[in-house]
């Protein structure tokens, strides 16, 4: 079994729409593909509806989560999206998101890029707009040659001269919100440098400690030595390992597959999940 366990549609701030993803995934040779848009599940029931056959849909969600100035990222697999708790969250972080991106685009514009916030909206597609539509914004503008060198200090990159933080959950409390709805967490890319600072060890004990299930080592943004430390963390503490193509679409090369995760653990996953369950192709 060949399984994906981490990918966006433009339900988020991926390219493509859900259907296309699944699509992709099956010509892609995956069984299994785990749609992880962020904040936001509304993207699953177009995903499950197009499922081709051979392809299993795993529900799932990226939170958003901080501490400090340090933005977090957890995958939520097989969790109940109808649970109070969690599902007030989401939308308190959507609404934030939002926020932010206002403020974003504020702060190009005085700083002399030509992005408007109808531009950016209508590159998000009704879904939640995120610093990558920004960054697609900004290309289109001419201010940048490629979206990624939009996340950088010059501007919207952490502590950039354009970057707006917002609300979100402490990693530890969005933990437990997805257990208790039943669903099984993951912690996204912990120590993909290129992507800021790495989430330190002691966190990750921390976490494990408030439930964590695993950890995503298998990532295009970990070199050799970050997934070797990962894989040996991870066996400290009893945590399983992932991985995942966080694909984007057209934004990250239409990447699927790329990154695996083992059977096993994907059978682990699921068995420990009792909010949701896989899907498959009727």
């Amino acid at each position: 079994m060949r399984i994906d366990l981490h990918s966006h549609s433009d339900a988020s701030d991926g390219t493509q729409p859900p259907a296309d993803v699944v699509r992709r995934a099956r010509e892609r040779g995956l069984d299994v593909l785990a749609l992880t848009d962020h904040d936001t599940v509304a993207g699953h029931r177009e995903a499950a509806a197009a499922l081709p056959g051979g392809l299993t849909l795993v529900p799932g969600m990226e939170l958003s989560c901080r501490r400090g100035d340090q933005g977090i990222h957890l995958l939520a697999y097989l969790f109940d999206p109808a649970e109070p708790e969690l599902r007030a969250e989401c939308v308190r972080l959507r609404e934030a998101r939002e926020t932010r991106a206002r403020l974003t685009v504020e702060r190009l514009a005085e700083l002399g890029v030509p992005v408007t916030w109808t531009q950016v909206a209508e590159l998000a597609a009704g879904g939640p707009v995120g610093r990558p539509h920004i960054a697609r914004a900004m290309v289109a503008a001419g201010a940048i040659a490629a979206p990624d060198l939009a996340f950088t200090p010059e501007w919207i990159g952490t502590g950039g001269r354009a970057h707006v933080n917002r609300y979100a959950l402490d990693p530890v409390r969005a933990v437990r919100l997805v257990r208790a709805a039943g669903g099984v967490p993951v912690l996204a890319h912990p120590k993909a440098a290129r992507r800021g600072p790495t989430v330190p060890d002691g966190w990750i004990v921390e976490l494990a400690g408030a439930g964590l299930f695993g950890v995503e080592a298998d990532h295009l943004d970990h070199d050799g030595p970050a997934r070797a430390r990962l894989r040996g963390l991870a066996a400290e503490l009893g945590l399983a390992v992932t991985g995942s193509s966080d694909d984007h679409g057209e934004l990250t090369g239409h990447r699927l597959g790329c990154e695996t995760t083992d059977p096993e653990v994907y059978e682990r996953l699921v068995a420990e999940a009792t909010g949701a369950a896989p899907i498959s192709a009727s």
